[in-house]
Parts: structure tokens; C-alpha cells; sequence
């Protein structure tokens, strides 16, 4: 069974075109979209486990240049 969650992120002034488009490109990213509001982008990731999810949003999603903040909503099915 898989994992999904949505990451929110926060970017630096004009970055968030960029930020989308980059972490688009990444394995285990469905989803990128620059948003309105108070966060900047939307990314929908997916992983075999929580573990990797959490390793793909850690080492992957925030090492882009230009985030300044993230929060990792998980998917739950009630």
C-alpha cells in the first residue's frame, strides 16, 4: 500500500514558478503546482512507505534553493 501526502510550501519572493518546476522533475512527485495564498506551491508526493515519504520531503523536496518553509499533510482514507 502506498503513501501520499501534500507538501505546502513557502518560497522566497519570485521563486515560485521555479520551485514548482524543479521539484516537479523529482522521482516520487506526483504533482507540483504554484498556488495563491499563503503557500506558493502544492506538491502531491507518493511512497512505498512513511519512512521514504519522509526521506523523498527531507532530502529531496527541501533541499530545492528558494523554499523557506514546508508542511507535509499525509493522506488518510477514514
Amino acid at each position: 500500500m502506498s503513501v501520499s501526502a501534500y507538501v505546502l510550501i513557502q518560497t522566497e519572493v519570485g521563486r515560485a514558478a521555479s520551485v514548482a518546476a524543479e521539484i516537479a522533475g523529482l522521482t516520487g512527485v506526483a504533482t507540483a503546482e504554484d498556488v495563491t495564498g499563503p503557500y506558493d506551491v502544492i506538491v502531491r508526493v507518493e511512497a512505498d512507505t512513511v519512512d521514504e515519504l519522509g526521506r523523498l520531503v527531507v532530502a529531496n523536496v527541501q533541499a530545492v534553493a528558494g523554499i523557506t518553509r514546508t508542511l507535509t499533510c499525509p493522506i488518510v482514507h477514514l
